[in-house]
C-alpha cells in the first residue's frame, strides 16, 4: 500500500531523509526538481514555451531548478518571481541561473506568451492560510492563461489533508506531488484545482515513511496480487464459496441479474438468486448458472430465508423498500451468521431502522454512495468531513464502509481507510453498483476476509471499467460492460 501522510509528516520526511542520508537540503530540492523535469518532458516532449511562477520559498526555489534544467534541456523558460530573494535555497538556486533566463519581478501584468505551458511553484504544500493580497492577483492571473497550468506538489491554495478555505486558488491541469500523493488528491471538490495527478519518488527515507502512522492508503495493482488467491487444482463448486444474492423487485430485476453474473464472474461456487416469484423466470433465463429460490410474493419479497449452508450474502439489489420487504430485511438481518454485504435498497431500509446496526455481524459490508451514507450517518459539509464520518461508522459499528466514488474508500474497523486507483466516468451509470455488490459477495464467499474482499473487488471492479473503457470509450459504457471486462481483469492481475 501507498501511505498517504499529513503535510507536518512530509516535511519531518523531508527533514529526516537530510538528516540520516545524509543529504543538504538544497541536493534533495535538486532531487526532487529532477524528478518533476523527468516527467514532464515525458509527458510535453515538444512544448517550447514555459513560463514558471514562483514564490519566495522552497516551492518557489525547486520551480527556479526546473526552469534551469529544462532549459538545459531546450525548452525555452520565462521565469515570473515575486522577489529575487527568499529562502536559502530558493537563492542558492536563483544564483545557479543568474544571467542564463529570462527574468520577469512580478509587477501584476504579466504577458504569457500563448501556446506554451505554465508551471505553478508559488506555494507548494508548505501553505497553511488563506492567499490573499498581491498573491491573490497572482492566483488570478495564472487562472486566467489559457493554456496548460502544471503545479509543482500541490496548486497553490490548496491545503495537503484540510478542505480549500478560499476563492484564491490555482486551478491546475496536472498536479505532480514529491514521492506520495496527498490526501485532499481524493476529495471530489478539489478536482477542478488539482487537474490529473501524479506523484514521482524524490528518494525519502523509505524506513521513516514505513514508520509513520496514517489512517489513508492508495492501492496499487501489486497490492491486490499480493493479496489474490489462486484456486487449488482439487477446487470444486462447493469449495468455492456457495453465495445467495436477495434482490429484485417489479420492475427492478436487473439489478439482481447484474449482481448475479457478477458473482458467477468473479469465481462463486455455487450461486442462489432469493427473487420474487415475478422475477423466477428473469433469473432463470438471465442468469442460467444460478439456482433460484422464490418469494410467495409475485413483486416483493415477503418472507424469511434461511443461510443455513451458505458462506456468504449479498443483500439489496433492486430489493425495494415496500413495507412488506423492509420486516422481512430485518428478519434476515437478525438472523445473519455468515459474511454479508448489504448495498442499495438493504441500505436504505437500514437507514430507516438505525437500531438493526447493532445486529450486523462483525466485519459486513456496507457499500453506499455519498447520498445513501448522508442518510445512515448524517450529512456532510465537504468530502474530508464525509470520509472522517465513514472511518468513525466503521470504528463505531465493527463494520467495513465502502464508499463509493472516483477514488473508492473502504474504511475498516480498524480506522484505516484504503482509496482505490482503478476506474473512471464512464462507470457512472446505473447498476455499477450492483456489479460491485456480486464481486463482493463472490470473493467473501471464497474465503477473504471482509477488508481484503472489499479492496480487492473495488479495484477489480474498477479495473474492468478501465478495460471496458479502453475498447468502448466511457461515454457509451453499461453496467453490462463491467460484467463483461470481468475476466480481462481478473487476467490483468494474475499476470506477474
Amino acid at each position: 500500500m501507498i501511505k498517504i501522510l499529513s503535510a507536518e509528516q512530509t516535511r519531518e520526511a523531508d527533514q529526516y531523509t537530510i538528516k540520516n542520508e545524509p543529504i543538504n537540503s538544497i541536493d534533495l530540492m535538486e532531487r526532487a526538481s529532477t524528478a518533476f523535469c523527468e516527467w514532464f518532458m515525458g509527458e510535453f516532449p515538444g512544448k517550447s514555451n514555459i513560463h514558471i511562477v514562483t514564490g519566495k520559498g522552497n516551492n518557489g526555489g525547486d520551480g527556479l531548478a526546473i526552469a534551469r534544467m529544462l532549459n538545459e534541456h531546450g525548452y525555452r523558460v520565462s521565469l515570473y518571481l515575486i522577489s529575487e530573494k527568499g529562502s536559502e535555497d530558493f537563492n542558492k538556486n536563483y544564483d545557479r541561473i543568474a544571467g542564463k533566463l529570462n527574468v520577469h519581478i512580478w509587477d501584476g501584468n504579466p504577458e504569457f506568451e500563448s501556446g506554451g505551458i505554465l508551471i505553478d511553484a508559488l506555494f507548494g504544500s508548505g501553505l497553511d492560510r488563506p492567499i490573499e493580497g498581491q498573491y491573490a492577483e497572482i492566483v488570478q492571473a495564472i487562472n486566467n492563461y489559457e493554456g496548460l497550468v502544471v503545479s509543482v506538489d500541490m496548486p497553490s491554495g490548496v491545503y495537503a489533508d484540510k478542505p480549500v478555505d478560499s476563492e484564491n486558488v490555482v486551478k491546475a491541469s496536472h498536479t505532480v506531488s514529491f514521492q506520495l500523493p496527498k490526501l485532499s488528491f481524493f476529495m471530489a471538490e478539489n478536482e477542478t484545482y488539482v487537474g490529473e495527478w501524479h506523484y514521482v519518488d524524490i528518494g525519502l527515507n523509505k524506513s521513516f515513511i514505513d514508520h509513520s502512522k496514517s489512517f489513508y492508503h492508495l492501492v496499487t495493482l501489486e497490492d491486490v496480487r499480493h493479496c489474490l488467491k489462486k484456486p487449488s487444482k482439487f477446487a470444486h463448486k462447493g469449495n468455492m464459496g456457495r453465495i445467495m444474492i436477495v434482490g429484485g423487485a417489479q420492475g427492478k430485476m436487473g439489478a439482481a441479474v447484474l449482481s448475479a453474473k457478477a458473482a458467477l464472474r468473479s469465481g462463486a461456487g455455487l450461486l442462489t438468486c432469493y427473487v420474487p416469484a415475478g422475477g423466477l423466470s428473469i433469473i432463470q433465463t438471465a442468469v442460467p448458472e444460478s439456482m433460484a429460490l422464490v418469494s410467495s410474493f409475485l413483486d416483493y419479497h415477503v418472507e424469511e430465508v434461511s443461510f443455513d449452508g451458505l458462506d456468504a450474502v449479498g443483500i439489496g439489489p433492486g430489493l425495494g423498500t415496500e413495507e412488506q420487504t423492509a420486516l422481512a430485511f430485518r428478519k434476515w438481518i437478525k438472523q445473519l451468521t455468515v459474511p454479508a454485504v448489504i448495498d442499495a435498497d438493504g441500505l436504505n431500509i437500514l437507514s430507516s431502522d438505525l437500531s438493526l446496526l447493532k445486529d450486523l455481524p462483525t466485519g459486513t459490508i456496507l457499500t453506499p454512495h455519498p447520498k445513501e451514507f448522508s442518510r445512515l450517518a448524517g450529512d456532510s459539509k465537504n468530502s474530508f468531513e464525509r470520509i472522517e464520518k465513514a472511518r468513525q461508522f466503521a470504528i463505531d459499528h465493527k463494520v467495513v464502509i465502502v464508499l463509493k466514488g472516483a477514488h473508492t474508500a473502504v474504511c475498516d474497523a480498524d480506522g484505516s481507510v484504503y482509496f482505490n486507483s482503478t476506474g473512471n466516468p464512464g462507470m457512472a451509470t446505473g447498476g455499477s453498483g450492483d456489479v460491485l455488490t456480486g464481486i463482493i459477495t463472490a470473493l467473501l464467499g471464497q474465503g477473504y476476509e471482509p477488508k481484503k474482499a472489499a479492496i480487492l473487488a473495488v479495484f477489480v471492479h474498477g479495473l474492468a471499467g478501465d478495460e471496458a473503457a479502453e475498447d468502448l470509450g466511457i461515454i457509451s459504457m453499461i453496467a453490462s460492460d463491467i460484467v463483461d471486462y470481468l475476466p480481462d481483469a481478473f487476467r490483468h492481475i494474475e499476470i506477474r
